[in-house]
């Protein structure tokens, strides 16, 4: 019988504990005792995972109310917890020779959203209200980083913020990581004056162009970002947005990211 998505495995709830922010509680009149942070994150997880409404959460599996788990999400997020713990991720993956910085793989997924900012009228919907999540990942498909904007956003533009969005990778011998060597994308990302600048920090650029025959052979690096957002859909949390605070969706968008992570790190033992 396999565990529950939603129950965190103790090396990963080890990794999450250090960096989670401790609150005092005050001496006189300290109130009831909060429910256990590793609780409530199986809480968070099984909203990412059932998509559940948070007041729906089902206190009978002890994971305290929705509202705190909500809190606590926003909270860990604004305190960095997520981009953190990937990056500490990340480096173990480094450490083992494990992330492939020959290349790296940019993309975009549309998403339904339903309130909140960051979405706007999609070319790829009839115009409908949505969202979209730009990916880069390296060449294994491990997600680098991982941004979201409103659904009407040419993905080109947002081709310098992920690569500013890598964080620095330790894990290795010698200064921090965060450049890769070359850098695919699809005919959206054509455009000259952005392959000047991504060359311009040194990295390779290998668009496909517009107007020209398929067939070019990139499609056998481009495929791995293909899978990592089918990896981040099967999370039902993702694939409509529902929060109106781009914080939530934002924290969440970076926790699936991060579990995606921490799986290819298991897969190593």
């Amino acid at each position: 019988m396999g565990t529950s998505p939603w129950v965190v495995p103790d090396d990963l709830w080890e990794r999450i504990e250090l960096l989670l922010p401790k609150k005092e509680r005050r001496f006189r009149y300290p109130g009831r005792l909060p429910v256990p942070d590793r609780q409530v994150l199986c809480g968070i997880l099984y909203v990412l995972h059932t998509d559940i409404q948070w007041e729906h959460l089902p206190k009978e599996l002890g994971f305290g109310s929705g509202m705190t788990s909500w809190c606590r999400l926003r909270d860990w997020n604004e305190a960095g917890v997520w981009q953190r713990l990937h990056e500490v991720l990340l480096a173990g993956l480094n450490a083992a020779a494990r992330l492939d910085w020959s290349r790296s793989v940019v993309d975009s997924s549309h998403v339904r959203a339903k309130r909140g900012i960051h979405a706007g009228p999609s070319p790829v919907d009839r115009g409908r209200a949505g969202s979209k999540h730009h990916l880069i990942t390296d060449g294994h498909g491990t997600p680098l980083a991982v941004i979201f904007t409103g659904g009407n956003r040419n993905d080109v533009t947002q081709l310098l913020p992920l690569l500013d969005a890598i964080a620095p990778i330790r894990g290795r011998v010698g200064h921090p990581r965060r450049k890769p060597d070359s850098l695919f994308a699809d005919r959206g990302y054509d455009h000259d004056v952005y392959r000047d600048q991504v060359r311009a920090r040194g990295i390779v650029p290998a668009m496909a162009r517009r107007k020209t025959r398929h067939g070019t052979g990139l499609g056998v690096y481009r495929w791995v970002v293909e899978r990592t957002f089918a990896w981040l859909h099967d999370f039902r949390r993702l694939r409509v947005r529902w929060e109106r605070r781009t914080d939530i969706h934002e924290a969440f968008l970076k926790l699936a990211c991060c579990l995606i992570t921490h799986r290819q790190l298991r897969s190593l033992c």
